[in-house]
């Protein structure tokens, strides 16, 4: 029998039992090793051997849930100094890409329910936020600013292309001249170029296409269903053809692993016609250490110590520094020459451009409750 080993928490990683595994499922296509208890949880729950020979066999198939959500409102706000945006709608709760580093992963806390598998195959999504989100636009208090579509979990993973609510947002987004900034690794954004090609003609929309890796092999382990990455560099031209602001994101940078391409990937997607880029180093706040490390262990035994290693010495010796700024950069000369390099290659390329500013002055608000119309001032 394989023992199950956790990995140290503090200090530094000299031996990782590559043998280690919590939980084992037929897990084919997805992102996680396994499906570890809620933060949140008074009982937690890992395969051990009862004697009857069954701790190494599979849990069966995992199947994707969709369930659907009652929300309040549909606009959520935030006040962090390091992000760009102050207003955001996410029309899912978890992602089936099952990105192993996704930083949402902890809030599938919330529902009960594990960051592992939990958030990858059990999905949430929001069938009354289009009317939320007209009802919001059409208080007299409201003050309109750009709202990004999607930043917490990909508004366009799998299921939208069934459901169709981010498209949905876009439309009523777009009938009211409503600035607007989309975040996806999905080459379904391509279905709505015609929807967002006349609105960032306006002034009105740009877009953040996420490539981590130009490594299919490696694609595929880190983000089993998201876009492949020639996928991706398609996106960006299609975009990017068709007279909208495409922002590359190479996020997130993970030292040791995809580290090694940031020159190669910023020249990929200059080539395919991104205007400018950005970069995030890995985040692992919560359960995600935990299961970034035992996705390292299982698929990368020989660099993983070296990985974790590297991540603690930019944050301060720990898994995690939620500081403002210093969160999504990290510290230390490591840190200090991931941003040369990236900084010095955008520079070259030309991504190093301001992102273009949306205008707010051509929103023209719903009607209001019983059909009152807003008066311009």
């Amino acid at each position: 029998m394989r023992q199950t080993q956790k990995l140290q928490r503090k200090g530094r990683v000299s031996l990782i039992d590559v043998e280690a595994v919590a939980e084992r499922f037929e897990h084919g296509g997805r992102g996680a090793v396994s499906n570890q208890t809620g933060r949140f949880e008074r009982e937690t729950h890992e395969a051990f051997d009862d004697g009857w020979g069954t701790v190494e066999e599979a849990a069966g198939r995992l199947e994707t849930t969709l369930t659907p959500e009652a929300a309040r409102t549909i606009i959520t706000y935030n006040r962090s100094p390091d992000i760009s945006f102050d207003r955001t709608i996410n029309p899912y709760r978890g992602c089936e890409h099952g990105c192993v580093y996704c930083f949402a992963r902890p809030t599938h806390a919330y529902q009960g329910l594990s960051a592992g598998l939990d958030f990858e195959s059990r999905l949430f999504f929001k069938p009354d936020g289009p009317a939320l989100l007209k009802r919001e636009l059409a208080r007299p208090s409201y003050v309109v600013r750009p709202i990004a579509l999607g930043m917490n979990t990909d508004a366009y993973q799998p299921v939208e292309r069934r459901l169709r609510l981010t498209r949905t947002f876009l439309e009523i987004l777009a009938a009211h001249n409503h600035p607007v900034t989309l975040l996806t690794k999905s080459a379904l954004i391509q279905r709505d170029i015609d929807l967002i090609a006349p609105m960032a003609e306006k002034g009105l929309a740009r877009v953040g296409v996420s490539i981590t890796t130009l490594d299919p092999r490696l694609s595929r382990r880190m983000e089993p269903r998201a876009a492949a990455p020639h996928k991706r560099l398609e996106t960006i031209r299609a975009l990017a053809d068709a007279g909208i602001p495409v922002i590359a994101m190479t996020a997130p940078i993970i030292p040791a692993l995809n580290e090694p391409e940031i020159e190669r990937l910023l020249e990929a997607v200059a080539e395919n016609g991104a205007s400018s880029a950005g970069y995030v180093l890995l985040r692992l706040p919560y359960e995600l250490k935990d299961i970034v490390h035992e996705w390292l262990a299982e698929h990368y035994p020989d660099r993983a110590a070296r990985i974790i290693n590297l991540l603690r010495d930019m944050r301060g010796g720990q898994d995690y520094d939620a500081n403002w700024f210093e969160r999504g950069r990290g510290r230390g000369p490591h840190a200090r020459l991931i941003a040369q390099r990236f900084q010095k290659a955008a520079r070259r390329l030309r991504l190093d451009q301001p992102r273009p500013r949306l205008r707010t002055d051509l929103f023209r608000p719903p009607e209001g409750p019983g059909g009152q119309m807003q008066l311009d001032v």
